[in-house]
């Protein structure tokens, strides 16, 4: 009898800790997954509607306090959805000074993805597993983006710093302009 109350003691026990662990541990080796893949070479478009052959490089463009634009604007009528460029992990939800309403994911690679000025989120919540092309947010101009018509700053870093997204959502290198086109 003190076997099986031990043995049954033990599997409420693990059951138990598997509820509260497991989201965490499939999170963990998810994010491990996603390390472990190649950066992407192309990205999918992060605001619904809005098509490659329409963007404008502002990578790098000067900005206030001699700082750089470490990432490109993608102009949209308020309340556009803002969409994962890429399947990966919600690391954060939140505002800060600059971006105003902010969504970090960790992507391929080990790449944290930034969409920023959003009007506000969609149900996304951090430690979320999401697919490219979920919703994550609108378009807005909240943060530092106050007086600029509404728009998207996407940006992508990777281990050695930001990266210019404007040729990975125009196609990746490498890809024919019909491909750039969709």
């Amino acid at each position: 009898m003190r076997t099986f109350l031990r043995s049954l003691l033990i599997a409420v026990f693990l059951i138990a800790a598997w509820g509260l662990l497991g989201p965490w541990l499939r999170h963990g080796l998810y994010a491990m997954r996603l390390a472990s893949m190649p950066a992407p070479t192309a990205l999918a478009m992060p605001v619904d509607g809005v098509r490659p052959k329409g963007l404008r490089d502002t990578w790098h463009a000067q900005r206030g306090g001699g700082r750089r634009h470490e990432g490109i604007d993608i102009f949209a009528k308020r309340g556009t959805p803002v969409l994962a460029a890429t399947e990966g992990i919600v690391l954060r939800t939140g505002t800060n000074r600059l971006g105003g309403q902010v969504v970090w994911m960790l992507g391929p690679g080990g790449q944290r993805h930034y969409y920023a000025h959003l009007d506000g989120f969609s149900d996304v919540v951090a430690g979320m597993r999401v697919e490219e092309g979920r919703v994550l947010g609108y378009v807005g101009n909240t943060g530092n983006a106050a007086s600029t018509p509404p728009h998207l700053h996407y940006g992508v870093y990777g281990v050695e710093g930001a990266v210019n997204p404007y040729p990975l959502l125009r196609g990746g290198p490498g890809r024919g302009p019909a491909d750039a086109t969709r």
